[in-house]
């Protein structure tokens, strides 16, 4: 009896605490700032695990509600049956008849369980994960990682299954948490803010200009006709240093120009610091990088994205396949500080 009641307070511990970890992990990466988690990414393994979570968002659900519904189940097998089977002879002891002692503990069986699984083993992780989401999300991304890996079929079955039936009614189902007010809000939240004097109008123009990053097309910063800071695919070093002190540009391509005047063949961008050390006969294509490029009609905060992520300062910008010109970084700042700010600093 005694080992029976042992093994059953060891799996009714075990089962609850698995509840509470999935209902946390659950509840943490609802509530995490993306952005948090970006910054502590770069020095944290489990905030990159998280990271990794909150970017497939609707398979980490599947993954906490399965294992939620795993061990409810579990303890509709294990401690209710026998938290019934303790109690009821304890309620034939006082007096009660065999029926009536079996309805009463089957009754206060599934209220101690009850009770434990949704105190402990949900309202409580809950409310931690909300009160600390990028800790606990941070805290317990590893493990759930590691249970995504193992079950990682059947929760896309699971997953493409409730997408299909989301599809049925019309919504297009999203693997991210839409967070935040959307560039419309804040723009007017902004305007408000400037209108009651709560907001200096120098920094009202600041934030404007971030928030058009999101509606403007990197086509726009072209200047039309502006002609490209270009050399020979077969230049030198010191061409490449001439184009710069002619120009005032870093960054010179390596192309050139058809009958029509149009670009083509632009095999990449030298840097001229790459040049400074080698004599000005030096070839200057092994010094080139390849050229990163970007469609007209893509937003400047999208490209701005891109090519933080990519590390290019320099973009070559298309449309309908032919070049319009190009686009630097210094050029998109310009959309958020005022050119005299951009060279006091």
């Amino acid at each position: 009896m005694s080992d029976s009641v042992g093994f059953v307070v060891i799996a009714t511990v075990i089962i609850i605490a698995s509840s509470a970890f999935f209902v946390a992990v659950e509840f943490a990466l609802m509530a995490a700032r993306k952005h948090r988690l970006e910054d502590a990414a770069a020095t944290s393994r489990s905030a990159r695990a998280a990271l990794r979570s909150s970017n497939e968002l609707t398979l980490l659900l599947a993954g906490s509600q399965l294992g939620i519904t795993v061990c409810t189940l579990a303890l509709g097998a294990i401690t209710k049956p026998a938290v019934h089977h303790w109690l009821a002879p304890a309620l034939e002891a006082i007096g009660l008849t065999t029926v009536v002692a079996d309805v009463v503990a089957f009754v206060l069986a599934l209220f101690i369980v009850t009770f434990l699984h949704l105190v402990i083993g949900e309202m409580a992780p809950k409310s931690w994960a909300i009160a600390h989401p990028e800790r606990s999300a941070t805290l317990l991304a590893l493990p759930m990682r590691a249970f995504m890996a193992l079950t990682r079929p059947l929760l896309r079955a699971l997953n493409q299954a409730a997408n299909r039936l989301v599809r049925a009614v019309g919504v297009q189902p999203s693997d991210t948490i839409a967070s935040g007010r959307n560039p419309d809000d804040l723009r007017h939240l902004v305007e408000h803010s400037v209108n009651v004097g709560a907001l200096d109008l120098s920094y009202s123009a600041q934030i404007a200009g971030a928030l058009e990053m999101h509606v403007v097309p990197v086509g726009d910063l072209v200047t039309p006709g502006e002609e490209l800071t270009m050399v020979a695919p077969d230049a030198t070093a010191g061409q490449v240093r001439d184009a710069t002190r002619a120009t005032g540009r870093g960054r010179i391509l390596l192309g050139h120009l058809t009958d029509r005047g149009d670009v083509a063949d632009v095999v990449g961008v030298v840097h001229v610091r790459d040049t400074l050390a080698l004599p000005d006969d030096a070839p200057a294509r092994p010094l080139a990088r390849a050229v990163f490029t970007v469609e007209a009609d893509t937003t400047v905060h999208e490209a701005l994205a891109a090519m933080r992520q990519t590390r290019n300062h320099l973009a070559l910008v298309t449309e309908g396949g032919a070049v319009v010109g190009v686009v630097t970084l210094r050029d998109m700042l310009e959309q958020l500080l005022p050119p005299t700010q951009l060279t006091s600093r």
